[in-house]
């Protein structure tokens, strides 16, 4: 079932990065960032202020919300500074590179994730999880090839760094979501919530320095209508994601693997909607990492 939970994960989230790119085309990057977290909370505020009025219900149906100590409050903050830091980084690098380039990058995601489940939570693969996720590696690589013939140069552009370093941390939040849900004990509802909170207020202080003094910067700023469907999005994607990990035998580096399935909605829609170069090439290791993915999935 945790499988079955990861791909709804992905579907979301796939549907997620292309509101994403619409946000952020010509947009003010830090605004749009706190748009899509605000908006995510507000939607899953509303659970929250239900759940207060209507314990009993709210308990039936399967979204109550925890009571939690000051030092799992510590736990979720560290949390949301890791993933602001993240998406600061991804949404800046995805304003400036073309969707089919940050994406497949993205989807190393699970290499790091891999390395971090094997050294931490002692999870082991077999042959064949060895052999997609070696496979994974080359195709992101063969990315990086074409990349250059959108007149992006992997190692001198740093909007590639960009989204590298977001992708690290993005793995890294993903093991700690491990140790949140099943060490911790808390429901996906719970650590939404919060986390959610927690973010809004590190954009808060990073706006009030670098948007809210500056008359232009304000003004530049566009708001879309894809601003509110990224946060109410990754709020759908986290719920199930987390709800996967609630499982004790959900394995991190397949859960997030199987998230990476999102790359065929950003890779196919999202270039026909956004009209970028190169869609055929890019198909070929797009093949790769699914070949990659299938092989991690199903070599049980």
């Amino acid at each position: 079932m945790w499988m079955y939970l990861g791909l709804l994960a992905a579907l979301f989230l796939g549907l997620h990065n292309l509101c994403k790119k619409h946000a952020v085309q010509g947009n003010e990057v830090f605004p749009v960032l706190l748009g899509t977290i605000s908006s995510g909370f507000l939607f899953i505020a509303a659970f929250y202020v239900f759940a207060v009025f209507y314990p009993d219900y709210a308990l039936e149906k399967g979204y109550n919300f925890q009571n939690i100590s000051w030092q799992t409050h510590g736990f979720i903050f560290i949390k949301s500074a890791i993933m602001a830091s993240s998406w600061i980084l991804a949404y800046q690098a995805l304003k400036h590179l073309p969707i089919t380039i940050v994406t497949p990058i993205r989807s190393a995601g699970p290499f790091f994730t891999f390395i971090g489940a094997i050294v931490i939570y002692k999870e082991s693969p077999n042959l064949y999880q060895w052999i997609g996720f070696f496979l994974i590696i080359f195709s992101v690589l063969l990315y990086s090839q074409i990349g250059k013939k959108e007149g992006i140069n992997f190692k001198r552009n740093k909007w590639i760094f960009a989204i590298i370093g977001a992708t690290f941390l993005g793995a890294s939040s993903g093991l700690y979501d491990k140790f949140l849900i099943q060490n911790l004990q808390l429901n996906p509802q719970t650590l939404q919530f919060w986390f959610c909170l927690y973010t809004m207020l590190i954009l808060l202080v990073i706006l009030t320095i670098t948007w809210f003094p500056y008359a232009k910067k304000r003004k530049a700023f566009k708001f879309r209508w894809s601003i509110i469907a990224v946060g109410i999005l990754l709020q759908a994607a986290d719920y199930f994601y987390f709800k996967a990990l609630q499982d004790p035998e959900a394995l991190i580096m397949l859960l997030s693997a199987i998230k990476r399935s999102q790359i065929l909605i950003a890779v196919v829609i999202g270039g026909l909607v956004f009209k970028e170069k190169n869609k055929r090439k890019k198909l070929i290791p797009l093949i790769g990492i699914m070949i990659g993915v299938f092989l991690i999935l199903y070599s049980n």
